[in-house]
């Protein structure tokens, strides 16, 4: 049995149903789960973190990424650019992935998520180039190398540049490729226990790259081994003039023909959604995972987020593609949401507080998981901490609960813990040796990049 005790916490924001926000608290930890909260816990451990100086929260979910995006950030070619051309730009890039690719570009972006906080990390992995190997066993293992919890995705295309899609035809697959490889992905590595450190969703990649049967059996396969749903949707104004053309109705509506609505079903960006379609989220429990940084860099809209919580809709924070975002930090995305929504909605817009239970509660729903994203008694031992007597937070003690999205924090967390392990320490990877993953990387992304 392992044990860890954080002692005599400044600050607790638990996040949980009632909000509590909790000083001078212990926390014991037993093989990976919280056993008990309270003030002076008569308890020892394997490991003890005195946390008098510590603001400790919830660690956060992050529910759409590309991982494989973190090798072609940044580049010039596609600055400035918005969906479509960035799209069929960077895809001649990402047709040459292959499995060193996959595993570096994961430890990279996931290390980095784990530095900034994140415990969860969904990934919508879509791209499978013939011959590449089995890339989402690669993404599992990064994982655990790392000690982050993962949810992965089978992604899927079927439809090409000659079939009116935007990907080459060498990384798209027949849909019976496709289910085929979904049962394989699914049956290998999908736990469905509490406190699972790998789960697998089934996430064609949008309406504008996949076949409508694609969809549909995608959606038929997810029930039958009650995996979850997930795709791009309403994300530009480019998509639904597509869907419009090519299908005769709004993107919604035809998700929604082919079973793609409902509490199992979460959807990347949802920027274009008009109040119809708002109230048919809410009433069908279907979620949204928000990326602002992504969706201000593609200049692709501002999303509906105040009237998706006013309406109840189910919400959580994303940091989308490295390629889209540049950074794999979902702190910051905090922040950027925080700031979005004042400017945009003035005091509609949600608080410091509420955008942080967005990252954390919002998010956990939407991979529908209620052992994450809080702190409590039964609950999984995600958590991170902050030294409240950093230099750039002096003035902004007086509500922790509100800082990660009024004041920020620059650079990493002092310490993440995953399942009651710690991970990073003082802001660096403990799990792994970060400058040889690092330089290891750097060396991987430069002949990446050179392929033609």
């Amino acid at each position: 049995m392992s044990t860890l005790l954080l002692k005599n916490l400044n600050t607790l924001i638990t996040c949980d149903d009632a909000d509590q926000i909790l000083h001078n608290i212990d926390v014991y930890c037993e093989d990976g789960w919280i056993r008990a909260m309270g003030e002076h816990l008569p308890r020892t451990a394997d490991t003890v973190i005195d946390g008098a100086h510590y603001w400790c929260y919830p660690g956060l979910v992050n529910t759409h990424h590309h991982l494989y995006q973190t090798f072609s950030r940044n580049l010039p070619q596609v600055q400035n650019m918005e969906l479509f051309d960035w799209l069929t730009t960077l895809y001649e890039i990402w047709k040459n992935l292959d499995s060193e690719v996959i595993r570096l570009s994961s430890l990279t972006g996931m290390g980095e998520l784990l530095k900034h906080g994140c415990t969860t990390c969904f990934d919508h992995h879509y791209v499978f180039p013939a011959g590449a190997g089995d890339l989402l066993g690669t993404q599992f293992a990064a994982a655990e190398e790392l000690g982050i919890r993962m949810f992965a995705s089978r992604g899927s295309m079927d439809l090409s540049r000659k079939d009116g899609g935007l990907p080459p035809d060498s990384v798209v697959q027949t849909v019976d490729e496709i289910m085929r490889d979904s049962v394989r992905v699914i049956e290998a590595y999908h736990d469905s226990r509490p406190g699972s450190m790998r789960q697998v969703a089934l996430a064609p990649c949008s309406p504008f790259s996949v076949s409508p049967e694609l969809l549909r059996q995608s959606a038929i396969l997810a029930r039958q081994y009650g995996v979850r749903l997930h795709t791009h949707l309403c994300e530009t104004r480019d998509e639904e003039r597509y869907m419009l053309t090519h299908h005769g109705v709004r993107p919604l509506e035809f998700m929604s023909s082919l079973g793609w609505t409902g509490p199992d079903v979460w959807f990347a960006h949802g920027i274009h959604f008009n109040d119809e379609e708002l109230r048919e989220l809410a009433r069908t429990g279907t979620g949204v995972a928000h990326c602002p940084i992504s969706n201000m860099k593609l200049a692709s809209g501002v999303a509906r987020v105040p009237e998706m919580l006013a309406l109840g809709v189910p919400v959580g924070l994303a940091v989308d593609g490295s390629a889209s975002n540049d950074g794999s930090s979902l702190i910051e995305e905090l922040r950027v949401a925080y700031l979005l929504y004042r400017l945009h909605a003035s005091k509609a817009a949600p608080s410091g507080y509420q955008v942080l239970k967005m990252a954390t509660r919002g998010s956990a729903r939407l991979l529908g998981r209620d052992d994450i994203g809080q702190l409590a008694a039964g609950k999984c031992a995600d958590l991170f901490l902050v030294d409240s007597r950093r230099l750039e937070l002096v003035g902004g003690e007086y509500s922790p609960a509100d800082v990660l999205a009024t004041v920020g924090l620059r650079g990493p967390v002092d310490c993440t813990v995953v399942q009651g392990r710690i991970v990073v320490r003082d802001g660096r990877l403990v799990t792994v040796d970060e400058a040889a993953v690092a330089e290891e990387a750097r060396r991987c992304c430069r002949a990446y990049l050179e392929k033609k």
